[in-house]
């Protein structure tokens, strides 16, 4: 368990956001002055080649707010997909919404490629507003029932 970091790989399109944008936002996150206690649970910003490289160390900068960063940048590795049970956890745990999201994706892998169940499991881990949800919600294409279900967890 102690020889890797657990992380997401993010799949963007440049044309929406840039990956100067995603690091400011990983940057803001986070302390990246704090130590980390575990490579398994360290924070860290990976790149794929040396412009992304300089961009991380550059934006990272800014954001030093009482010292060294601490904070890893590293290169891309071998990335492994985690279990089934990690995927989604927010979403498989409300077993309700989980059922009925099935309709939606048959297929298990659906589920976890699936954009719209990835922003459906932020806001049921409890990240989002109320006011972001009811601006996406019908671009969603769920069911009413889905939708209130939904609205009711998203408090702020």
């Amino acid at each position: 368990m102690g020889d890797h970091t657990e992380a997401f790989q993010v799949d963007y399109d440049p044309n929406v956001i840039s990956y100067e944008d995603l690091l400011n936002i990983f940057w803001k996150s986070h302390n990246p002055c704090r130590p980390s206690w575990s490579i398994q649970y360290r924070p860290a910003v990976f790149y794929h080649d040396k412009q992304q490289q300089q961009q991380a160390v550059e934006t990272s900068k800014a954001f030093a707010k009482t010292g060294e960063i601490k904070t890893a940048i590293l290169p891309v590795g071998e990335f492994y997909v985690a279990e089934d049970y990690h995927q989604k956890y927010w979403l498989q745990n409300r077993k309700s919404m989980a059922k009925e999201l099935h309709d939606y994706y048959p297929h298990f892998s659906d589920f976890v490629n699936s954009t719209v169940a990835a922003r459906l499991n932020g806001y049921v881990g409890g990240d989002g507003t109320q006011k972001l949800l009811q601006e996406e919600l019908d671009q969603y294409g769920l069911s009413q029932k889905l939708q209130k279900a939904l609205s009711k967890m998203v408090k702020r």
